[in-house]
């Protein structure tokens, strides 16, 4: 399926505006205690955690095609080990629920082919196909690239309720859904580049 939304873009300005404001609210508590470094998620919340045992996805190769289902074991790592392996902003966003700034991450406006994988465990989660120009300065997309390979949560910070998505092989943060996007499904799912590395498409 082509995407169905052209790069012009197709965000409500009430959605704009509500997505600036998630952004304000990461900035200030990044200003006030010193750069990414040292940020902690809002609230206070502790590092994401992953329980052992099985979960079920479905892989992908990197020309975004469909292999099988499979169950693997969780990735279930200390910090410690987070830390050495992520960046300093990868860590935030990924295992702590930190949001990039808008429009500073390196695949908000990424418009080649390819597969989003979650930077903590390289687990397939979005695809070019369904990813869309939401003009808000996140990579945003109708949907997943396979709903196995996501959670959805409820996220009660900043004072609002939202829907939290991460990965699903290791409980990695990576975003966001709201019900103002494109159809066929007419969600947004704004994610951090951050918590992503896109893999080009062979050949493309």
């Amino acid at each position: 399926m082509e995407n169905p939304v052209s790069d012009s873009g197709m965000i409500s300005r009430r959605a704009f505006f509500y997505s600036t404001l998630v952004a304000a609210g990461y900035g200030a508590i990044w200003l006030s205690r010193g750069g990414w470094g040292t940020v902690r998620a809002i609230g206070g919340a502790s590092t994401r955690k992953s329980k052992p045992g099985e979960v079920t996805i479905v892989e992908f190769n990197d020309a975004g095609e469909r292999l099988q289902k499979v169950k693997v074991e969780r990735v279930v790592k200390t910090d410690e080990e987070w830390k050495k392996q992520l960046t300093a902003m990868q860590f935030f966003v990924a295992r702590q629920e930190g949001t990039e700034q808008a429009f500073t991450g390196a695949t908000w406006n990424n418009h080649e082919k390819g597969v989003y994988r979650c930077v903590c465990c390289d687990n397939a989660v979005f695809s070019s196909r369904t990813k869309f120009d939401s003009g808000t300065g996140w990579p945003s997309f109708w949907e997943p690239i396979a709903k196995e390979n996501v959670v959805e949560e409820t996220d009660s910070t900043l004072g609002m309720v939202r829907t939290a998505v991460a990965c699903a092989k290791c409980n990695g943060h990576l975003g966001h859904v709201f019900e103002d996007g494109p159809q066929p499904t007419g969600l947004r799912y704004c994610m951090n580049s951050a918590a992503m590395r896109f893999v080009k498409a062979p050949g493309k």
